[in-house]
């Protein structure tokens, strides 16, 4: 998992406008269901993006010397990573959402700070303030050091246990056992879906590649 126009799209009681890359602008999110397998699978069953959607991997929009990147925590690292590329990570439509505008004042000093993270190392442990990075995390503090160091949106109690059970799930057991660390049961986290759900931003639709 290492690693959101004329057309519309039907979901069940929702009709989406489709973007158009042109049409993005630095600071938009890009969610993305990646089907990246059993912890994937995971972390769509405890969790739940917006109009019901699952959500595994978020980035931001830069555009750099005329060429648009998705800021991201994923791989080996926080990277920049061509659309292109960013877009290969799934087959599923990627969902654009953008700050509402009394919001966007924040966006610059939020690039800024991502920017600067660039080469810290993907947060392997999923373990909030441990000098790593996973996707929802490196945006939660962005915005959380463009908003004066008040929390922008929010952090919850993570879970990894089956919904409904006090099991966690194989893939998770099975995933901390190979890193040799106690699985973050309680601690608090955030995730792709429940950024999708702030009331901070606003839909545009999903995004319409070449």
């Amino acid at each position: 998992m290492k690693w959101l126009t004329c057309i519309v799209l039907f979901l069940p009681g929702l009709i989406l406008a489709q973007v158009k890359p042109a049409q993005l602008q630095d600071g938009d999110f890009i969610f993305q269901d990646m089907d990246c397998g059993p912890l994937c699978d995971a972390i769509e069953a405890v969790t739940d993006g917006y109009a019901g959607r699952d959500f595994s991997h978020m980035g931001m929009v830069f555009h750099k010397n005329d060429t648009l990147y998705i800021a991201e925590a994923a791989g080996k690292a926080v990277r920049l990573t061509p659309l292109a590329k960013f877009a290969q990570n799934t087959k599923k439509p990627m969902l654009v959402m953008r700050l509402k505008a009394k919001y966007t004042s924040l966006i610059p000093a939020a690039l800024d700070f991502t920017l600067k993270q660039i080469g810290v190392p993907y947060d392997d442990e999923y373990v909030y303030n441990n000098g790593a990075y996973y996707c929802s995390e490196l945006i939660y503090d962005a915005f959380l050091y463009a908003n004066g160091n008040k929390p922008f949106f929010a952090l919850y109690p993570m879970t990894y246990k089956q919904p409904g059970t006090d099991t966690f799930f194989p893939a998770w057991v099975a995933y901390y056992k190979a890193l040799g660390k106690p699985i973050p049961q309680g601690l608090p986290g955030c995730n792709p879906g429940g950024i999708s759900k702030s009331d901070k931003l606003t839909v545009l639709g999903d995004l319409l590649l070449p």
